[in-house]
């Protein structure tokens, strides 16, 4: 039983819009649906893991007899996985439509492994960026034609990653100079926020849950990792000129912006306030942090203002748009900035007994008052549902 249809049907009955009588029978009505929904889980479970065990087991016989079979018995297997796992999916689709996604799923995810596969069978160039457009020109075919959650999914993680790919393969391995080799880790964290933004309470289909579900997995690591890039890649060894960094930045922020006009209208203002913040998280990453002056200042103290900054921010847009799951994230967040501040900073300052003792009381007292808030910030937004 949810708790939005019961402070609905309060809601109703207050305002005099259904008796009693009435009440009772939708509650009658809805609690065996919830039932219902509650029994599907374990067979939800079963289903989804059986199909991925069948594909990883297809995937290793194939592999362990690959040295052995002919080019041509390769290229066969390769394209007729794909083919035997989506017609499962279209003849399960009558009587068993959960069994009929997964088998489809599985497919567009075969599919992959087909690109590869036959590449390396016909020795074709290694431009791997190149597969994953395949793959993904082919999870979107899919998704067109089953409109369901997994397709959407596949279709949403292959195209930001075959687009990074592009640039990592133009950029000589993310060995470009200056801004550029921030770009695909900028562009993947704003395409995370607008994908954690995609579902709403008057946006809600499959598609759309499986959007913020990735945006929600994908934000915090993303945006742990960006002012840190530089480190992890070293020193610059390409130079980009002309149109390249133009065009590479155009795409990797006007497309997101695109996709969020695309999916939320003219709600989709706040996305570019949220570039903004990507686009200032990412300037941490520039400066050498050993440097003095304020160039310096900001590479070291730059990252945890802007994750306090876009924590704050998250859970303002939760508690306007009355999403309890951006509330959450953004508290998580802004938890996180303080543990990395702390064992970043504080406890190079204090001795090895006074940083345990502090980290104790960290998490202890800090524990407590964030919960305290987030509760009264959910508290708040179910008050504000409950009067709407």
């Amino acid at each position: 039983m949810t708790e939005r249809w019961e402070r609905d049907l309060a809601r109703w009955q207050a305002a005099g819009l259904v008796d009693a009588a009435s009440v009772e029978r939708i509650r009658a009505f809805e609690s065996g649906q919830d039932r219902a929904r509650g029994l599907r889980w374990p067979v939800a479970i079963a289903v989804v893991l059986g199909a991925v065990l069948l594909g990883a087991g297809v995937l290793l016989f194939v592999a362990a007899h690959w040295d052995r079979l002919s080019p041509t018995v390769r290229f066969a297997l390769a394209l007729g996985q794909v083919a035997v796992f989506h017609l499962g999916g279209g003849i399960a689709a009558a009587r068993f439509p959960l069994l009929a996604t997964a088998l489809h799923a599985v497919g567009t995810v075969a599919l992959g492994a087909g690109v590869f596969l036959t590449g390396q069978i016909f020795h074709l160039q290694a431009h791997w960026p190149g597969g994953l457009m395949l793959w993904a020109a082919g999870a979107w075919v899919a998704w067109a034609l089953l409109r369901d959650g997994p397709q959407a999914a596949i279709a949403a993680l292959l195209t930001p990653a075959w687009l990074a790919g592009e640039w990592i393969e133009l950029t000589g391995g993310l060995n470009a100079g200056g801004a550029h080799r921030v770009l695909p880790a900028a562009a993947l964290l704003l395409v995370a926020i607008v994908y954690l933004t995609a579902s709403g309470p008057e946006r809600s289909t499959p598609a759309r849950h499986a959007l913020a579900w990735i945006g929600g997995i994908a934000l915090l690591p993303l945006a742990a990792q960006l002012p840190f890039v530089h480190a992890v890649f070293g020193r610059a060894e390409v130079s980009l000129q002309g149109w390249v960094p133009v065009a590479g930045w155009a795409v990797a922020f006007g497309m997101p912006l695109l996709l969020a006009w695309r999916l939320r209208g003219a709600a989709a203002w706040a996305h570019v306030l949220a570039a903004v913040w990507v686009l200032a998280l990412a300037s941490t990453a520039w400066p050498d942090r050993e440097a003095g002056g304020a160039l310096g200042l900001w590479g070291r103290w730059g990252p945890y203002l802007m994750w306090m900054a876009g924590a704050i921010a998250l859970i303002a847009w939760g508690l306007a748009e009355r999403m309890r799951a951006r509330i959450n994230l953004g508290v998580a967040g802004f938890a996180l900035t303080v543990l990395a501040y702390y064992f970043s900073t504080l406890m190079d300052m204090l001795g090895r007994a006074a940083s345990l003792v502090g980290l104790g009381l960290l998490f202890v007292a800090g524990g407590w008052l964030l919960e305290r808030m987030r509760r009264r910030l959910v508290d708040r937004l179910d008050a504000r549902s409950a009067g709407s």
